[in-house]
C-alpha cells in the first residue's frame, strides 16, 4: 500500500439545495457536538482493529458533506487530534475542508489554517443570480469573493472552485461569465460538474412538473467543450474528465491527490453516517441517517477489521473485480490513464491478457488509444470524455 486516504463525513447544512441528493441533512445543528464524539469514536474503532494490518502513513484526509465548514473549528480540532493521535501522517498530507461560501468567517478560516487544513474545496457552483437561485444556493458571487479573499489572507494557497453546468435554461453567455469570474479569483484547481436531476429532489419535482424544463445534454456538451478550451487557455491542465489544475511551484499541476486516491483504485476509509471505503478487500458502506449512526457506534459490539460498528453494507472485491475498477476509475485521468507496467506490478497479470477483447474494441470504435510515457497506458480518446460511461460500462 503506498499511502492511506481518509474521508470523513460531515452530514450538517444550513440548507439542502434543491438538487441535492447528498447524504445532508438541515436544522439538526444541536446534534453536532453529539455527532463528532462518534466521529471520533469510530475513527479509533477503527484503528484499534487494524493494528498491524494496516500502514497507517496517510497521504490524504477529506472533510466532506454537507457543508463541512459549518462545524465550529473547534470540532474539526478534535478529529484531526483524534487522527494524529492514531495514524502516521504524511509530512506532505493534502488535508481538504469542503466549503460553500458564506459559512465560514476569515477567523474561523484562520483557525482552520492553524489546525492544518491546507487545501480548500469552494462550492462557487456560478457567479449568475439567477442560476444560483435555481439551485437553491444561499450565496451570491459577493460571498464567494469573500470566501476566496478571506482564504488567501489567512494563508491557504491550494484552493479548489466548483461550478455546475447544464442548468435548465442555462445561456452559455452566462456560462462563460461564471467561467471568467471563478478564473479571476486564481484557483489553483477547478471542478466542473454537469447537473444531474435525482430522483426525490425538489428540482426533479418542478421539471417533472414542467414548470422547469430538463436540461439539455447538447447544451451541456457545449458547456463542457467551451470550458475545455477556456480553461486550456488560462492555463490549466485538464488532468481528469471533470478537474482541471494549475502549476504548483514544483511545476507539477495541483491535482487533488485525495480524488487520485479513488481514480487509482487505492484503498481508503470512509468515517461518519453514510461514508463509504475501500480496504481490506472489501467495499464498506456506513448507515446513512446521523441519529442512528450515532446509536449504533455508542452502542454496538465492537467489528472485525475492516468493519466498524456503523457499518452496514459490505461487497467483497475480488481480484477480477478490482482490476475492473481500476479500469473504469483509472481511465478517468485524461494524461495518465492506466499503465500497462503499473497494472502488471499490481495484479501480476497482464492487462492486454485479462481484457483483450474490451481493449480491441474500444480502440476499434476509437474511444480509447495509447498514450502516455512509451505510449504504455491505455487512456481515453477526446472523442470519448463526453461519453465516458460507455468506457467505462465495457469494464463492469
Amino acid at each position: 500500500m503506498d499511502s492511506l486516504s481518509l474521508y470523513l463525513h460531515i452530514p450538517f447544512c444550513q440548507h439542502r439545495c434543491g438538487y441535492c441528493d447528498f447524504n445532508t441533512y438541515a436544522g439538526i445543528e444541536d446534534l453536532i457536538p453529539s455527532y463528532v464524539e462518534a466521529l471520533v469514536k469510530e475513527i479509533n474503532l477503527f484503528a484499534e482493529n487494524a493494528l498491524d494490518r494496516v500502514d497507517f502513513r496517510v497521504g490524504s484526509i477529506y472533510f466532506g458533506g454537507g457543508t463541512p465548514s459549518y462545524l465550529p473549528p473547534e470540532e474539526i480540532a478534535k478529529i484531526l487530534l483524534s487522527i494524529n493521535d492514531l495514524f502516521r501522517i504524511d509530512k506532505f498530507c493534502e488535508i481538504t475542508l469542503e466549503v460553500n461560501p458564506g459559512t465560514v468567517t476569515k477567523n474561523q478560516l484562520e483557525k482552520l489554517f492553524g489546525l492544518g487544513i491546507n487545501r480548500l474545496s469552494i462550492g462557487v457552483q456560478s457567479s449568475n443570480p439567477l442560476e444560483l437561485k435555481l439551485l437553491e444556493r444561499l450565496h451570491g458571487y459577493t460571498e464567494a469573493c469573500a470566501t476566496v479573499e478571506n482564504a488567501r489572507a489567512v494563508g491557504f494557497k491550494n484552493i479548489s472552485l466548483d461550478l455546475i453546468y447544464g442548468l435548465p435554461g442555462q445561456d452559455i453567455k452566462n456560462w462563460r461569465q461564471s467561467l471568467h469570474d471563478v478564473v479571476g479569483l486564481e484557483p489553483e484547481h477547478v471542478s466542473l460538474y454537469a447537473l444531474t436531476v435525482e430522483e426525490g429532489t425538489p428540482l426533479a419535482v418542478k421539471v417533472n412538473s414542467g414548470s422547469i424544463p430538463e436540461p439539455d445534454s447538447d447544451q451541456a456538451a457545449d458547456c463542457y467543450d467551451l470550458a475545455r478550451d477556456f480553461l486550456q487557455n488560462e492555463g490549466f491542465s485538464h488532468y481528469e474528465i471533470s478537474n482541471w489544475a494549475k502549476n504548483g511551484s514544483d511545476g507539477l499541476p495541483l491535482i487533488s491527490r485525495h480524488n487520485l486516491q479513488y481514480w487509482l483504485n487505492q484503498p481508503y476509509v470512509g468515517f461518519g453516517a453514510g461514508a463509504h471505503g475501500f480496504i481490506g478487500g472489501y467495499r464498506v458502506e456506513n448507515i446513512a441517517n446521523p441519529f442512528r449512526y450515532i446509536k449504533q457506534i455508542n452502542q454496538a459490539d465492537r467489528k472485525e477489521f475492516p468493519f466498524t460498528p456503523a457499518a452496514v453494507n459490505s461487497t467483497v472485491i475480488d481480484k477480477l473485480l478490482e482490476m475492473q475498477e481500476t479500469m473504469m476509475m483509472g481511465l478517468r485521468l485524461l494524461d495518465e490513464g492506466v499503465s500497462k507496467t503499473r497494472f502488471q506490478e499490481r495484479f501480476g497479470v497482464d492487462m492486454q491478457a485479462v481484457f483483450s477483447e474490451e481493449i480491441n474494441r474500444l480502440l476499434g470504435r476509437g474511444l480509447v488509444q495509447w498514450g502516455g510515457e512509451n505510449c504504455e497506458s491505455l487512456i481515453l480518446s477526446k472523442q470519448a470524455y463526453l461519453i465516458a460511461s460507455q468506457v467505462f460500462l465495457e469494464f463492469i
